[in-house]
């Protein structure tokens, strides 16, 4: 799917759009972002796809990969870069990504979740996941199918397995150049949470993309972190978990308002509720 060699009627801007910081989710990379970074340049918006340490790139081992390692390579980026930026989480990277809002505020505008992991401070998505399959009959996606390293230090996605969960809408050639492109996973990096307080991570707008067919994190899960974490402009496109790969356009038409800007008027009471709600104690996630 090629992009129009000028992107639909986006108004132009009297400033700069801050870049966007593009977050890859588990066994993935920068990659996964390949065919995205087009729309979003073609709207003005500079783009920088993160490689994750220990995902197949860098020196760094299984066993050496934190939550500390992501924010410090990611930290290390934006002290080069000039001025705010946006995050752009999917899948996992929504962990990493609510753990750089939180880390480096005052460098970051907004925070867009892509089938993401939009979690409570402290809380894992292993924690949500178990409680919510506990009263619904949900997908455990992934998780079920995955391999692991003799040590348990990294798991590995089996190549029919991620081509019928991760990229299940993909057309055929491309769901499989993109499951032979994935990479083990250090433990370190998978089982992670992040914790924030409501005034760095809790005062930023949110966007939450959610995909309504995905087979690897449950349609119910997307809702539930939704109301666990609520504040957040939510968008529902018919796609399954990876929509940067399968509709890379309808993804575009979806974060470029937000990236640009436009919707910040619109999100405010929402997102006075929400971080109002994000200080009260919450149990039973």
């Amino acid at each position: 799917m090629t992009p129009p060699a000028a992107a639909a009627p986006y108004p132009k801007m009297s400033e700069v759009p801050d870049t966007v910081i593009l977050i890859h989710g588990a066994w993935q990379g920068s990659w996964a972002w390949n065919a995205l970074v087009p729309y979003l340049s073609a709207a003005g918006i500079v783009c920088v796809a993160v490689d994750l340490p220990g995902n197949g790139h860098g020196s760094a081992t299984g066993a050496e990969i934190s939550l500390q390692t992501y924010l410090d390579h990611i930290g290390k980026l934006l002290a080069k870069l000039p001025g705010k930026v946006s995050l752009v989480g999917h899948s996992a990277g929504g962990i990493v990504a609510t753990a750089v809002a939180e880390n480096f505020r005052e460098k970051v505008s907004r925070i867009a979740f892509i089938a993401g992991m939009m979690l409570p401070s402290g809380v894992a998505f292993a924690t949500v996941q178990k409680n919510v399959a506990a009263t619904a009959a949900i997908s455990y996606g992934i998780t079920s199918e995955l391999q692991w390293s003799a040590d348990g230090q990294q798991s590995s996605v089996p190549l029919a397995a991620a081509k019928a969960i991760l990229f299940s809408d993909c057309p055929t050639e491309l769901a499989t150049s993109a499951a032979e492109r994935l990479t083990p996973q250090p433990e370190g990096g998978r089982a992670i949470n992040a914790t924030f307080t409501p005034e760095r991570f809790g005062s930023l707008p949110r966007l939450y993309v959610e995909a309504t067919k995905d087979r690897s994190i449950d349609l119910l899960l997307q809702r539930r972190m939704q109301e666990l974490v609520p504040g957040a402009l939510v968008v529902s496109l018919p796609t399954g978990h990876t929509p940067q790969l399968s509709a890379p356009d309808l993804l575009a038409n979806s974060l470029i308002p937000f990236l640009l800007g436009e919707t910040d008027c619109n999100l405010s009471d929402r997102f006075a509720q929400g971080k109002s709600e994000n200080t009260q104690s919450k149990t039973g996630v």
